[in-house]
């Protein structure tokens, strides 16, 4: 891509932005330098690893459930702490990275996730765990990060490359932790799960500080993409633009009515479940009522304060011009739909593996592991292919062709999942979906994205993703809570999720995939009106 900018004087005499003109150049004549490889392979192991940490936990779900004594609407939290921390400190990581500097925000973040996962493995209560996943939840915001930094080093036509990588690299980080957890959970513990990943994470810290190099200074002011008038996120004044990209100062307000909004929501799902299932309540439904209710008028009221402080603030937590731009504001939602697809399998296959027969399979951790490593494998293939597809075909095709693939998956799921068999490559499916929808979204946000906001938009995009992904395992809880089935074991009576929890979980999913579907046209017709090269 060669650029030529020029001034317009005569055109334009109140503005002295200059115009942008772009040449095509073909993709396959530029080349990636050798230190980019070398960055994307350093942080391709951040992401296994991360991955790796997530997995390995995946099956030991129904055994946190019986450590700890706690329902399965609550058993969701284990995830959703970790997520809503993730949430909230995402877009604030993506700020301090473009005021900071990226390399060093990376190491802090780093730290408190080693922080997070060393105390984790000490957890005696459910309290304890919750508190240790919140700080682990902090290093999720890391990877908007990760990607602004493959934007940095990486040729803007290679730049699906890069993130089809990164992305594969969850996947390989997947299949290790479900090879590698169920054994290990089987064996030795849960606790130790999370003791294997001290030392790999401590190393790759060394590792960034000593080979990651990020020239934060003599990055160019002048973008290479579209510039800010030409996809509509601010408005010119004089010189000026509306939308601030830098400032000292840090959206507290936004963050704390952002994360009380995002926990009483699911907060109220939680409590929701609960009643439902008729446990912990003593029979007072009225006062449960009125818990709900009111962590769900606490959630709207939150969100409501979120939009008016972000609008008002200075230097916001989100930029709502940005996250409301055309293409990227459906964008956005279809990662936000990805995620919630993804945690809501989860927190769903491992429970419906391990439950007793006829109300599951049976089975222990080893296999719980072994019924989703298709889905692993799979997107560790499809991950990486998939920039190298949409580098030949553009953005748009591919999350259209992903969208339905991840409906049919889902609609198999819900019509198939009476064997273990059928169970796996129906998630082998699945994940080719997910990984063609995802990649193709991120590429469409990172083009449309001018560089001096890539942080703020990165942050925004994982933030809508972990929304989702909280919002899945709630919701998959609230099912397996509320529809339950008594079994006689040994001539005692247990309460298991039954096989119509099940049904409503894939259900949902499918409802939320065909949404991703028309969210995917939407974006093609918009995208499609805007002169922005690489996406069609």
């Amino acid at each position: 891509m060669e650029r030529v900018s020029t001034q317009k004087n005569n055109v334009n005499k109140k503005s002295n932005i200059p115009s942008t003109v772009y040449h095509r150049q073909s993709s396959s004549s530029v080349k990636i330098p050798i230190s980019a490889w070398k960055t994307l392979a350093i942080l391709s192991c951040v992401a296994t690893m991360v991955m790796y940490a997530e997995t390995m936990l995946i099956p030991a779900i129904p055994d946190l459930i019986k450590y700890f004594d706690v329902s399965y609407s609550m058993s969701s939290w284990i995830l959703t702490a970790y997520l809503i921390t993730g949430a909230v400190m995402t877009p604030i990581a993506g700020k301090l990275s473009d005021q900071y500097g990226k390399k060093k925000i990376l190491l802090i973040i780093m730290v408190i996730y080693v922080v997070g996962v060393s105390t984790a493995g000490l957890a005696t209560n459910i309290v304890f765990m919750l508190i240790a996943r919140a700080i682990q939840g902090i290093g999720l915001s890391m990877f908007p990060i990760a990607f602004g930094i493959v934007r940095d080093q990486f040729p803007r036509e290679k730049i699906s490359i890069g993130q089809g990588v990164i992305t594969s690299m969850f996947a390989s980080g997947a299949v290790i932790g479900l090879l590698v957890g169920g054994t290990i959970i089987q064996h030795y513990g849960w606790q130790t799960t999370f003791f294997t990943i001290i030392p790999i994470a401590i190393t790759l810290l060394a590792v960034i500080r000593r080979f990651i190099k990020v020239d934060e200074e003599s990055r160019p002011q002048q973008e290479e993409g579209p510039s800010i008038q030409k996809i509509g996120i601010g408005r010119k004044t004089g010189t000026n633009i509306s939308i601030k990209s830098s400032g000292s100062q840090i959206d507290i307000k936004g963050a704390i009515t952002l994360a009380v909004a995002v926990t009483s929501f699911l907060l109220a799902l939680t409590y929701m479940e609960t009643g439902s299932a008729g446990s912990s309540t003593n029979g007072n439904s009225s006062d449960l009522s009125i818990q709900v209710v009111s962590f769900f008028v606490t959630g709207i009221i939150s969100f409501i304060l979120f939009i008016i402080t972000e609008s008002r603030a200075k230097y916001p937590l989100v930029h709502l011009k940005l996250i409301l731009n055309k293409a990227i504001f459906p964008a956005n939602l279809i990662i936000m739909i990805v995620g919630l697809s993804m945690f809501m399998v989860f927190q769903t296959i491992p429970i419906l593996v391990r439950n007793p027969q006829p109300l599951g399979f049976g089975e222990d951790a080893i296999k719980t592991g072994d019924v989703q490593l298709p889905f692993a494998v799979v997107l560790l293939v499809f991950g990486a292919s998939s920039g190298f597809i949409i580098s030949k075909l553009g953005s748009l095709k591919p999350i259209i062709a992903g969208s339905v693939v991840t409906a049919i998956s889902f609609f198999s799921l819900l019509t198939f999942h009476s064997s273990e068999l059928l169970i796996s490559a129906n998630l082998a499916i699945l994940s080719v979906g997910l990984s063609l929808t995802s990649v193709g979204a991120m590429n469409v946000i990172i083009l449309t994205t001018p560089k001096q906001f890539t942080g703020i938009s990165l942050g925004t995009t994982m933030l809508m993703r972990i929304i989702g992904s909280s919002v899945g395992p709630a919701l998959a809880g609230m099912y397996m809570q509320t529809h339950q089935s008594p079994l006689d074991i040994s001539g005692i009576i247990y309460s298991f999720p039954s096989l119509v929890s099940f049904n409503m979980i894939f259900l949902t999913a499918v409802v939320f995939s065909i949404a991703s579907i028309v969210l995917a046209i939407l974006l093609r017709k918009r995208v499609m009106k805007m002169s922005i090269p690489n996406l069609a």
